[in-house]
């Protein structure tokens, strides 16, 4: 039976990336910059106005296992996806990466598979507008008992609380994992996601995880404080591995009583920040998976964050071994 470095389960979105300009914008009534959640009719009507469309197999914890996979290490990602023509794209750009894609695409049923709409304009600004679908209806059917108890390193996505069985997904995944004598983890993802679920959040990092990484709103929405350093104390007292990204100013990672201050790394000019989290989160489970010290983890994590703002797209496209050799970590 295989076993897995890292297993991660999470939303299953095809990136669609289209450019368009400010007027394209207006005219369609997308509000530039941020991201936001739209019905499916409003999917199917954005879908059908991109004209070069660029697809790629997105979804922030099924980035950090392509991160992860491209370091050479054994991964496989838990996502729903539909029986349809972006549904098997997905599927198949998973596989071709190197990652398990374990469940196969759903054929009874009439939601499609997730996508995310982002149109790119001439400032590089990205305004994203993503239809959840299908990866919404996630349960413990979904889990292969044989793929989480024989995870090394289990990887939550935060997303998927905000449906119940998403919540009780998570747990049996955990509890399989460290049954199996790994660990499991959560991404927290989004603060809002924390406002509506927070007790299930606390109660989860408390009880059934190993570590949690958050940025630096999500760690104190736990919490409703705006308090940083009491927030990462609190996290820390409830969970063995606390990671708080703080974006310029590098990363805080705490475990028991030993606390480490990564700065971030000089000489780097964003062009797309997005999969920066995703990818930090790659760096620091791949230190975890091959026994690094907390440091290294973290400095491993910086790295991966680093090289995927300096180019568009949401997964590396150095060869970041490469680059841990030149500074030292391997």
């Amino acid at each position: 039976m295989k076993t897995y470095d890292l297993v991660g389960i999470g939303n299953a979105v095809v990136d669609v990336i289209s450019h368009s300009d400010d007027a394209f914008l207006d005219n369609m009534g997308i509000e530039k910059g941020i991201m936001q959640l739209v019905p499916q009719d409003r999917a199917e009507q954005l879908y059908g106005a991109m004209t070069d469309r660029l697809q790629t197999p997105g979804g922030a914890v099924a980035n950090t296992i392509a991160g992860v996979g491209a370091l050479g290490l054994d991964t496989a990602f838990i996502g729903r996806v539909r029986d349809d023509g972006l549904g098997r794209f997905y599927a198949n750009a998973m596989t071709d990466n190197g990652i398990d894609f374990v469940n196969p695409p759903v054929v009874e049923g009439e939601t499609p598979t997730s996508r995310s709409m982002i149109f790119v304009t001439p400032d590089g600004e990205r305004s994203m507008n993503t239809y959840l679908g299908i990866s919404t209806g996630l349960s413990s059917t979904d889990v292969p008992a044989e793929v989480a108890g024989n995870a090394k390193i289990m990887f939550l996505e935060g997303y998927l609380f905000d449906e119940d069985a998403g919540k009780t997904a998570f747990r049996e995944a955990a509890r399989a994992a460290k049954a199996g004598g790994g660990m499991a983890g959560i991404t927290i993802s989004d603060p809002f996601c924390v406002e509506r679920h927070r007790p299930d959040f606390l109660q989860m990092i408390e009880h059934e995880l190993d570590y949690v990484i958050g940025n630096e709103a999500e760690i104190k929405s736990l919490f409703e404080t705006d308090d940083l350093e009491d927030a990462m104390a609190k996290t820390s007292a409830m969970c063995p591995i606390m990671v708080c990204t703080r974006g310029g100013d590098g990363v805080t990672l705490i475990r028991g009583g030993e606390r480490v201050d990564i700065p971030a790394p000089e000489r780097i000019t964003p062009v797309d920040a997005t999969g920066a989290g995703d990818q930090f989160a790659a760096g620091f489970l791949y230190g975890m998976a091959t026994g690094r010290d907390l440091e290294t983890c973290g400095r491993m994590g910086n790295l991966c964050g680093s090289e995927v703002i300096s180019h568009v797209g949401p997964r590396p496209e150095k060869d970041m071994m490469e680059i841990f050799r030149a500074e030292g970590l391997l």
